[in-house]
């Protein structure tokens, strides 16, 4: 199996910066140890809100977190980068592809609440 050398400029990969997933091409490797990485295409949208409150709405500011942008260069921590050896998807195609399944996700979540609380009120009949 051939292996690839994430550290090597122009070596395709899948990298994860704060709570998004992307894929792009290493740039270079700083001094600090980080791997630039110029994106090329969305995986995971970035979570929104509060990372250090997860699901609380009613928080003191509640985070915008935007995708990283086409050819944006941001510094990766190095054990967040792997190889990615498939096909690159175009940039916009895979962020709403990724917008979409957050949201998805969401959808699901909320689902889920709204039956916990019909559970919760049918339990609160019977007690």
């Amino acid at each position: 199996m051939e292996q690839f050398d994430v550290t090597t400029a122009g070596t395709l990969v899948r990298a994860s910066y704060k709570t998004g997933e992307y894929i792009g091409e290493t740039v270079e490797v700083s001094p600090s140890g980080k791997i630039a990485v110029k994106i090329l295409a969305v995986v995971k949208h970035p979570t929104q809100g509060d990372l250090h409150n997860p699901m609380e709405a009613d928080v003191a500011f509640f985070h915008q977190r935007r995708a990283l942008a086409f050819q944006e260069i941001a510094l990766m921590p190095s054990h967040t980068v792997k190889p990615y050896t498939g096909t690159v998807p175009e940039y916009r195609t895979s962020l709403l592809a990724a917008l979409e399944a957050q949201r998805q996700e969401l959808q699901g979540t909320v689902r889920w609440a709204q039956r916990c609380l019909e559970e919760l009120e049918a339990l609160a009949r019977e007690y």
